[in-house]
């Protein structure tokens, strides 16, 4: 397994970087390596990388024990923390060669896999919710002989050799002793029934290929990263067992203008010199409608206006997030002379002194080193 590599140096920030500077890096990153605008094979692993490494630093808590311990889980520990159980197996290998440990029922009900899909949805369709349709390729249990695998009117039989065991016990004669090994058995493989006679749709298997057509719902204020867990739309169980799960990945594409910050949505907004100076009633889009948003006289660049409620729904909670606007001044291109006339006699009687018609400043500068 690669080691991770360190959230700092994937966000491309300082260990001193404060919450403005993660949130700013983390949104760049994202937008480059997002799957629906990034092609290349490892952007889906690099956003994932990206996501991962914001959901810590941008958590105060997570932030200080990753600072302390880096990624070792200190309630685990070391080794990542035993759980119980079989140890990944270890039963299994016990039973084979000792011949310890409970044997399963090979005829017993079994649970179907569960099922992964992704998702990728409209910007808007994330924040206002959609019922989607989806198509999805699974197993699902025969129709014809109902799971058993038998041809209608027959049945399986219990293995004449393990007698429904599903295993073999082979004894060697070794200098330490008699060992026991215990296999799975050659005349049944190990199901503990013989089908003679198998059913035609499924081939003996119990269970069919089938596309099963399945609505989403996705709540209004999902966001790209979310996971829903649909129980039971799995592939089917064998011999009578519960279907497995389906697990929805939802992926947002981006938005043309809005950006999306948990439940708060930002727009950068370009003015003119003029409406910032003097200032205007401008209408703007939002996620709802157009709303005037009044500009104040002598707005600066890079100002934030806030629209209470005019954000992202809150997905578990009520109300919803608020809309920040953000000013951007835009400099004016290929001035006509009138234009440029009229400036210089704002700037004229502003009391500001401009260049043209003059030595560059960078000639001054030269002669002021020069001491001319």
């Amino acid at each position: 397994m690669a080691e991770k590599r360190d959230y700092y140096e994937v966000l491309g920030v300082s260990k001193s970087a404060n919450d403005d500077e993660i949130k700013k890096a983390y949104r760049k990153m994202a937008r480059q390596y997002h799957p629906d605008v990034n092609k290349a094979s490892d952007a889906e692993d690099k956003f994932k990388e990206v996501k991962e490494a914001y959901d810590v630093l941008s958590d105060s808590g997570k932030r200080s024990q990753y600072d302390q311990f880096g990624h070792i889980d200190p309630n685990q520990g070391m080794g990542g923390g035993f759980q119980g159980g079989d140890f990944g197996g270890f039963g299994d290998i016990f039973d084979m060669f000792f011949g310890g440990g409970g044997r399963r029922d090979p005829n017993a009900p079994q649970r179907g896999n569960d099922l992964q899909y992704n998702l990728t949805i409209e910007f808007e369709e994330a924040v206002f919710g959609k019922e989607i349709e989806i198509k999805i390729p699974r197993t699902e249990s025969c129709d014809t002989c109902f799971g058993s695998g038998a041809k209608p009117g027959t049945k399986p039989e219990t293995c004449s050799v393990c007698h429904g065991s599903g295993q073999q016990e082979v004894v060697q004669n070794t200098p330490f002793g008699r060992m026991v090994n215990r296999r799975a058995c050659s005349n049944c493989g190990g199901k503990g029934k013989i089908i003679k006679d198998k059913c035609s749709t499924c081939n003996g298997s119990g269970q069919v290929k089938k596309q099963r057509t399945i609505n989403v719902h996705v709540p209004a204020g999902a966001y790209d990263g979310a996971q829903m867990r649909m129980s039971g739309e799995g592939e089917g169980g064998l011999r009578g067992g519960p279907a497995g799960d389906l697990y929805i990945n939802i992926r947002v594409k981006p938005h043309e203008y809005f950006e999306r910050e948990g439940d708060d949505i930002y727009l950068e907004l370009p003015i003119t010199f003029t409406q910032a100076a003097l200032g205007d009633d401008i209408e703007i889009p939002t996620l709802h409608d157009k709303v005037r948003l009044k500009i104040p006289a002598g707005t600066q660049t890079e100002h934030f206006f806030r629209l209470k409620g005019k954000g992202v729904p809150k997905l578990r909670g009520v109300g919803q997030g608020d809309m920040h606007v953000k000013v951007r001044i835009v400099t004016p291109k290929n001035l006509s002379e009138e234009q440029k006339d009229l400036l210089r006699q704002f700037a004229s009687l502003s009391g500001e002194h401009t260049q043209e018609n003059e030595q560059s400043f960078f000639d001054r500068m030269k002669k002021a080193f020069r001491g001319d």
